[in-house]
């Protein structure tokens, strides 16, 4: 388990909990055939003593045996944890006895391993970065659509879908007659709506994302622009390809995850997709079930320098001995 401070916080340095004891953060984990709970979680809500909070949260978690990302800002939390139905059910339970955080946005999926190698508990500005001050979900904030409405609302004719995610995102999978913004990170998605959503007309704008998160910031920056008619889609993504059959289904494509299992597709099964070594951008390849593929992407294989490429096969000759010893290389990390 690492715990990482932010500098900007004006914390001298991390705190750091030795890797010995760590569950899983030997250099090889063994592998183990159970089922994994995979939960991702948010909460929009103050948490002014969010700092004091991270160690005794990340000690619990660490305890039971949870591993991957959570992250803490006086406007909340935001992450994705990993691990037996036990020790999710506990961290779960201790985050919604912080004040204001028992309606705290949970979806779960599940894998046969955890999906990420360690434990991380991280003091931010944001639980995601949009980078405008004053944004509050709290204050205001667009219209929620069950993942049961959906359908229907983006069907109509006077709705404008937006996509909100980054574009690698988008290449992989989105809904059917939604715009792609083509942005690279979150930062730049609110100019990108001056640019292209005018306040003022009849249209109205519906907005998804992975998990809902991007959408409560998405749909409040369209708010104080002006504009009346916004919705978004309740627990995103995820949520929709839980609850709707894949036969009564506008979701085309997979949905990009950040972990080990790369994407997932309709019942929050694994996809068929794996990570370039290189970009990290996901690609199909002859071996699906997430991961990274044993060869670069056709864009880094014509454009990479041959060290990047050495340092890749490196990599995946490791990640191949430590599977034929049955074991998970520590260095199969989630994508950035």
């Amino acid at each position: 388990m690492s715990i990482k401070q932010e500098p900007k916080l004006g914390v001298a340095k991390p705190m750091t909990v030795p890797e010995s004891s760590q569950p899983g953060a030997a250099q090889a984990v063994s592998l183990k055939s159970q089922t994994v709970v995979v939960a991702a979680l948010y909460r929009f809500a103050p948490l002014p003593d969010y700092a004091e909070r991270q160690k005794e949260l990340a000690k619990l978690a660490c305890s039971q045996g949870v591993q991957g990302t959570l992250l803490l800002a006086s406007e909340g939390i935001n992450g994705t944890i990993a691990g037996s139905r036990q020790g999710i059910d506990r961290v779960l339970a201790h985050v919604r006895d912080f004040p204001g955080f028992a309606d705290l946005e949970v979806k779960e999926s599940a894998a046969l391993e955890n999906p990420f190698t360690r434990l991380k508990v991280r003091l931010k500005q944001e639980i995601v970065t949009m980078g405008q001050p004053g944004i509050d979900p709290l204050k205001t904030v667009g219209t929620y659509i069950q993942a049961e409405d959906w359908n229907d609302l983006i069907a109509r004719e006077d709705v404008v879908v937006v996509d909100t995610r980054n574009d690698y995102e988008v290449e992989i999978g989105t809904f059917e007659g939604a715009v792609d913004p083509k942005t690279k990170t979150f930062r730049e998605f609110p100019q990108w709506a001056k640019d292209n959503l005018k306040p003022g007309s009849n249209t109205k704008i519906a907005m998804f994302c992975t998990g809902g998160i991007r959408c409560e910031k998405a749909t409040a920056f369209l708010k104080e622009l002006g504009h009346d008619d916004v919705y978004h889609l309740k627990g995103g993504i995820l949520k929709y390809l839980e609850r709707i059959p894949a036969a009564e289904s506008l979701w085309q494509g997979e949905c990009f995850v950040f972990d080990r299992r790369v994407s997932v597709g309709h019942g929050l099964e694994p996809g068929p997709l794996q990570l370039c070594a290189i970009c990290r951008r996901p690609v199909k390849t002859e071996k699906a079930g997430g991961g990274y593929a044993s060869k670069p992407c056709p864009d880094c294989e014509r454009d990479a320098d041959q060290a990047k490429k050495d340092r890749a096969a490196s990599r995946q000759k490791q990640i191949e001995l430590a599977a034929a010893r049955g074991e998970q290389h520590i260095g199969q990390r989630k994508p950035k």
